[in-house]
């Protein structure tokens, strides 16, 4: 579906499902340079199974037009735009990465409107490597291929994907060559220049699941355990022999876990 936010159209997967104002609303964010298609797996199966779904496209991603906001918390205030233009009062959200954040900031600073936040993939501070943000700059092919080997665990190298003829490395790789110029490098500097994470965490007032890979070597699981400890009450779930694309590399557990704390 296409919806009108700020007079520009944003795509949304709904699972293939019309729009139930009775049912529970489950908004799901991508990360830097991907799009909705990343969720496919779970979006499909939330939508059928008591929820409306949207897998959004973010500005200036996929589907969708308009500009990249300029942070997180731009990003975030941009959700919410599209919540008021979908007729959404509230929704649980789940974000990956950069999508992540964008959920933590959005639940933090407006929190009459999340019921549920999913974080994966995550960590704060999200720093990123010079070397990495300088070649993403560059549009070097050499970011994209350095984003997708770290993104993924050994096993997901070797193609042993839960879904049935998916290839994991091609497809992402894929992805993030078509997100447009200078799109990676934008959504690196975000999370990069993000310094409202703890503050957005004292603020929370929904319950909150985190989903971790042991072998994250972009977002370490190292890294989040800082705000993890900072949200009182929280659920971690760590995910084995998995790198950065959990709702991919482990679609099964995702969901599960997901079911489970929804």
């Amino acid at each position: 579906m296409f919806v009108t936010v700020n007079n520009t159209e944003i795509f949304a997967a709904t699972g293939g499902q019309k729009f139930d104002p009775a049912k529970p609303n489950l908004i799901f964010l991508h990360g830097a340079a991907m799009d909705h298609t990343a969720w496919a797996l779970q979006s499909r199966y939330f939508a059928h199974h008591g929820y409306n779904v949207f897998a959004l496209d973010l500005p200036g991603h996929g589907k969708s037009g308009g500009d990249i906001p300029a942070s997180i918390d731009d990003m975030a205030d941009w959700v919410v735009a599209f919540m008021d233009a979908a007729g959404l009062e509230n929704a649980a959200l789940t974000g990956h990465s950069m999508g992540s954040l964008t959920a933590l900031s959005l639940a933090g600073r407006y929190p009459d409107r999340v019921t549920k936040l999913v974080m994966i993939g995550t960590a704060f501070p999200m720093v990123v490597g010079e070397f990495f943000l300088n070649k993403a700059k560059e549009n070097d092919p050499a970011a994209f291929q350095m984003m997708i080997d770290w993104s993924h665990a050994r096993p997901s190298h070797m193609g042993a994907s839960e879904v049935p003829g998916l290839w994991m490395i091609g497809n992402a790789l894929r992805t993030v060559e078509n997100s447009g110029d200078g799109t990676l490098f934008k959504g690196l500097s975000m999370c990069n220049d993000y310094k409202g994470g703890f503050e957005a965490a004292e603020a929370l007032t929904c319950p909150v699941l985190f989903i971790l890979g042991d072998n994250d070597m972009m977002t370490m699981p190292r890294a989040a355990q800082k705000l993890i400890a900072a949200i009182e009450g929280s659920t971690t779930v760590m995910l084995n022999d998995c790198g950065h694309m959990q709702m991919i590399e482990k679609a099964d557990e995702v969901r599960a876990s997901m079911k489970s704390f929804l």
